[in-house]
């Protein structure tokens, strides 16, 4: 099948500068054409994405995390470590690396572990898997000791490589589950303080300074944790942080007693929610990338208090940010480019190459968890309308996903 672009919009794609474009797929004959109505952008990339696979793959495996993200445009993703086997040696990385080899369709770049099974008591060897990890993290857990901490920032500073922090003080916890708002109180509900995340925050900040690490901090939902990676920011330190979509849109005034709204972090009060929008307008924050964590559906169906934590939004991710930041004045088209594609590459080494999305900009939809080709179907943007479909997603010269119905 032979498709051509002529007069669509582009964005932030440099390498598609004449506006109008010819690939070839398959042997169909005819040919298909995208017109003004259509925008072309660089294929999207989230640095936080779980794919379950190996060792849970009755959540996701890769190839159906890889179907999800072409179908939200992304043609990049980085793939968190709480695996079965904990990617913690590269033995094991090996085992994740070789089911991408075989099964992936977008680009999939592993984290490596910080901690042996991710208990913070024992460091990785690094130096093995710098190769082949596109960070360190031990995401789902915070590293609890400094001197861990200081040890893994060091010895990454050494290898040019980042850390990626989850960052959760265990102690502030106290059996929480939500945030530690008004919702917990007036319902019942153990609350999570918003200390447990940004004191960890300004911790691993001084450790940053100190070693001269690169530093990335993960799903930030509080306005205090925005306030000092801004302050980091201006002092100097190499640090980037990432939120997620749920947290731009939702708070925790918004929360039912279901499963699809519980996710760690939590959906914090109207103020944090606020402060993560400024953050993302100043430039505080550097990137928009999903958490997508997928469940069963039984493992999602136990109400607020015992479902997993996580929830979908590769297929999502977009349409929702473009419906309340762009199409409200908040930000540009263009910044959120950068917020989903242009940011999270430079940062992680991940070009783009010839990979782009295109889109449908008028179209609006109710979404329908359904509709997802995601394993997971939990999330906070059910009976949401949205605009934005995506129509076709390119990685490498190849479609990896279309929407015919689009095409005349």
């Amino acid at each position: 099948m032979k498709y051509r672009f002529e007069n669509a919009s582009v964005y932030n794609a440099g390498q598609f500068e004449d506006k109008c474009f010819h690939f070839e797929s398959g042997s169909e004959a005819g040919e298909s054409v995208f017109s003004h109505r259509y925008v072309i952008m660089p294929g999207f990339c989230d640095v936080h994405v779980h794919f379950r696979q190996p060792g849970f793959s009755y959540k996701e495996t890769i190839e159906s995390g890889c179907k999800a993200a072409a179908h939200g445009g992304f043609t990049d993703v980085c793939t968190m470590p709480n695996l079965k086997p904990v990617p913690d040696t590269m033995e094991h990385l090996q085992q994740q690396l070789d089911i991408i080899a075989a099964d992936a369709c977008i680009g999939v770049h592993p984290y490596a572990a910080i901690t042996l099974e991710e208990k913070g008591e024992t460091m990785v060897d690094m130096a093995s898997m710098a190769e082949s990890a596109c960070a360190y993290s031990d995401d789902g857990r915070g590293v609890q000791s400094d001197d861990m901490m200081r040890a893994a920032m060091t010895e990454a500073k050494k290898l040019d490589k980042m850390i990626a922090a989850h960052c959760e003080v265990n102690e502030l916890l106290r059996g929480g589950y939500i945030h530690d708002g008004e919702y917990a109180r007036t319902h019942g509900h153990r609350g999570i303080c918003s200390e447990s995340e940004w004191g960890q925050i300004a911790r691993d900040i001084e450790l940053a300074k100190e070693t001269g690490c690169k530093y990335h901090v993960c799903h930030i939902s509080t306005k205090e944790s925005v306030e000092v990676i801004r302050k980091a920011k201006a002092d100097g330190v190499d640090i980037t942080c990432e939120t997620g979509p749920h947290y731009l849109v939702f708070c925790d005034e918004d929360l039912q007693e279901d499963g699809r709204f519980k996710m760690n972090p939590p959906l914090r009060s109207r103020e944090d929610m606020k402060a993560l929008i400024g953050g993302i307008v100043d430039g505080t924050i550097d990137m928009i990338a999903t958490d997508h964590a997928p469940h069963s559906a039984e493992e999602k169906g136990r109400g607020l208090e015992k479902s997993a934590m996580g929830v979908v939004g590769l297929e999502t991710s977009f349409a929702a940010c473009y419906t309340y930041l762009v199409k409200t004045g908040i930000i540009t088209l263009e910044k959120l480019v950068e917020l989903m594609s242009t940011a999270p590459r430079a940062r992680f080494g991940l070009p783009a190459g010839n990979d782009f999305t295109v889109w449908d900009l008028d179209a609006e939809f109710i979404v329908d968890p359904a509709d997802f080709l995601s394993m997971g179907k939990a999330t906070p943007f059910t009976g949401t309308n949205l605009c934005g479909k995506c129509v076709l997603t390119v990685h490498n010269g190849n479609i990896v996903y279309i929407d015919k119905g689009a095409l005349r």
